[in-house]
């Protein structure tokens, strides 16, 4: 199946230069593991709010260890969220243009530090996580929310506006249960030219979504979208990722990603991941994430820049 990027597509443009793209690992549980304290409905925005520099740092660092994107601290900062914590809607814009300003900061500081041989500059993707997760309950490993398509059209379009505006490069619609708030996401997209998008599905097993869609289908549904310039998943068990790229692969020509968590469970009831890392490091098993087809590669809950720096020197040993 062959596919035409639109005009202004940076993914497209990067992978023109180099095979593969490098994305960073964990935010928010890398931030626990310098200090943060994140028991709290707003997760890693709770930084966003409180320490800013210490998101500004967790960046820098994953661009030091190989990282070609950020992905920016807005996937739990939604205007319902923060209206709890007493924000209302204009300082909350402020909020999510301050998670951009963050990643871009920390990106333009090391590019100009010294010179980069075989990099190129890093985007940057800010982050729109879905409707499950402002409801802080792990929903968005499980899908069905209780709401209609108007209203997760309502709760999503006014967010998707301010980061579309922030000045990423592209839009991170990620852990996304459903194909539903897929294609939710994917409509609101359009409204939005020239910014693209990625959407990327957090996945039950190796054949379906956390919802249960079957995952061809779901790339196939979104394979008409231009502005959906990669789809893929994230926040899934590492085990899953071959079988789930070879589906997409088998309905799509996007660029396919995977950034999969470290292979822990989370307990949304008792707040905390369980179990223990898969068998193989995480970067032992990138290549075969590649060979299914996956050119955007990186790492999500519980991965650390030493995972994003060891992938990096699996998968580019030479850039």
């Amino acid at each position: 199946m062959r596919y035409s990027s639109p005009i202004n597509d940076p993914i497209a443009q990067f992978l023109a230069q180099q095979p593969l793209m490098i994305l960073d690992g964990a935010l928010a549980t890398e931030l626990e593991r310098r200090g943060a304290d994140l028991h709290d409905p707003l997760w890693s925005a709770r930084v966003l709010l409180e320490q800013p520099e210490q998101i500004r740092a967790v960046h820098r660092d994953y661009f030091e260890a190989g990282a070609d994107v950020a992905i920016t601290a807005s996937y739990q900062a939604t205007f319902a969220a923060l209206a709890r914590r007493g924000i209302e809607a204009g300082a909350a814009c402020e909020v999510l243009r301050a998670a951009t300003v963050l990643a871009i900061e920390a990106r333009d500081e090391f590019w100009s530090a010294r010179r980069r041989p075989g990099r190129l500059r890093p985007l940057i993707a800010a982050s729109v996580g879905p409707y499950g997760a402002m409801l802080a309950d792990g929903s968005e490993y499980r899908g069905r929310y209780a709401i209609d398509e108007a209203e997760l059209v309502r709760f999503h379009r006014a967010r998707l506006e301010v980061l579309a505006q922030s000045g990423a490069d592209v839009l991170a619609c990620e852990t996304i249960p459903s194909l539903r708030e897929a294609l939710v996401l994917a409509r609101l997209v359009t409204e939005h030219a020239p910014i693209t998008a990625w959407i990327s599905f957090a996945c039950r097993d190796g054949a379906s979504t956390a919802e249960g869609q079957a995952i061809g289908e779901c790339a196939a549904r979104l394979d008409a979208f231009e502005r959906i310039v990669a789809v893929g998943l994230n926040c899934t068990a590492p085990e899953y990722v071959p079988a789930l790229l070879q589906r997409m692969r088998e309905h799509t020509g996007k660029p396919l990603l995977a950034y999969p968590n470290s292979g822990e469970r989370y307990d949304a009831a008792a707040g905390r991941w369980l179990g223990t890392n898969a068998a193989t490091p995480f970067a032992g098993q990138a290549g075969a994430w590649r060979d299914a087809g996956a050119r955007l590669i990186g790492g999500c809950c519980r991965t650390t820049p030493g995972d994003i720096r060891a992938l990096r020197a699996a998968l580019l040993p030479c850039a």
